[in-house]
């Protein structure tokens, strides 16, 4: 794990095109990490490209660190009836070994809270997580996020 040193800044932006080959990577990692998944490359650039060709799918931010992107998180949209908004799904989440516990999550989060809170559609924040990540747990109640009472059911066609 990185030092932790609160004066390193990280600038978050939006992906584009030219990142979707540091973006599939990162997911393979994330799937090679979180769930012994190795995935098929190729189909993670091209899940990648479907996104940053149309943002109606979601949006990746990115964290640069002297030019250097070192972390991402995507954001998906669930509409909510009951709220008449959208959820704005925090997904793919990976931050580089090196650089955690250095404040990029939190960039990261600050950026995507601010830009959802400014839109007029959108009522909340969501994610889901490892359910014994207990790190990253402890990360998004310090951050604001609460546990709800769901549970996550899926049911796979590929």
């Amino acid at each position: 794990m990185g030092d932790y040193n609160p004066r390193i800044e990280f600038v978050i932006r939006q992906a584009k095109m030219v990142d979707r080959d540091v973006i599939a990577g990162f997911n393979a990692a994330l799937a090679l990490e979180t769930e012994d998944l190795r995935l098929d490359l190729a189909v993670a650039r091209r899940g990648v490209e479907a996104i940053l060709r149309d943002p109606a799918r979601g949006i990746y931010f990115l964290a640069e660190r002297q030019g250097a992107v070192v972390g991402q998180a995507l954001i998906t949209y669930e509409w909510s009836d009951w709220r008449n908004g959208n959820f704005w799904w925090l997904q793919s989440v990976f931050v580089q070994k090196e650089f955690r516990a250095q404040g990029v999550f939190k960039a990261l989060f600050s950026r995507v809270a601010a830009e959802a809170a400014a839109q007029k559609d959108v009522c909340g924040l969501r994610l889901y997580m490892e359910r014994e990540n207990h790190r990253a747990r402890e990360v998004y109640r310090r951050l604001g996020m609460k546990e709800t009472h769901y549970q996550v059911f899926e049911r796979k066609f590929r």
